[in-house]
Order: C-alpha cells, then structure tokens, then sequence
C-alpha cells in the first residue's frame, strides 16, 4: 500500500515542476525577444526616422551623394525628383536614392 501512495504524490511533483518548467522557459524566450529588440530593431528604426529627417530637411544648395557615388549640389527639390549639378551636368535623382547630405549620413549603425 504503501508504494500506491508514492505514486500520486509523485506525480503532483513532477505536474508542478513542469509548469515552474514552463514558466522558466516563457521568461526566457520573452528576455532573447526584449535583446533583440533593443539590439536590432530599435536602432533600425531609429536610422530610419534620422534618414527621413535629414531627406525632409533637403533644400537648395546642399551638397549631397546619391547611392551610386555622385557627389552634387541640389539645385531644384520636388516633391520626390531632385535636380543636381554636378561638374558641368544637370541630373535628376529620386529623393530615396540620396545616402549623405553634408556630413550626415542616412545609413544606419555599422554601415
């Protein structure tokens, strides 16, 4: 009789370690979430928003780079058409294509 009663008692113990189990695993996966989102995705986000400010506050005479390297002075802003001058030429580029204004940079943390 004796060895019955073990049984249940047994296995009260292991339903609870199972779930003070569960739990433990929850509050790990919820701690690697809250890394990454402070090592990858807040910064992202906050390159973007610095990249968006500094496209917005374009305006003539701002020396600029495009993503294929040509260096210009803004000549003319559209809403999204940037005419430059560069040398002797005259090109147009869309807005979303300009990676440095000045010294600042649009590219995100290690680019």
């Amino acid at each position: 009789m004796g060895g019955r009663m073990a049984r249940p008692v047994l296995c009260e113990r292991h339903g609870l370690m199972t779930s003070q189990g569960l739990m433990i695993l929850v509050v790990q996966i919820v701690a690697i979430v809250g890394v990454m989102y402070f090592l990858f995705i807040r910064p992202q986000a906050q390159a973007r928003r610095k990249a968006e400010a500094m496209l917005a506050a374009l305006k003539k005479g701002d020396e600029i780079m495009t993503a294929g390297g040509i260096v210009g002075k803004v000549r003319d802003v559209k809403e999204s058409l940037i005419t430059i001058e560069t040398g002797t030429a005259t090109i147009v580029v869309d807005r979303s294509r300009i990676v440095r204004v000045g010294n600042q940079t649009a590219a995100g943390p290690g680019a």
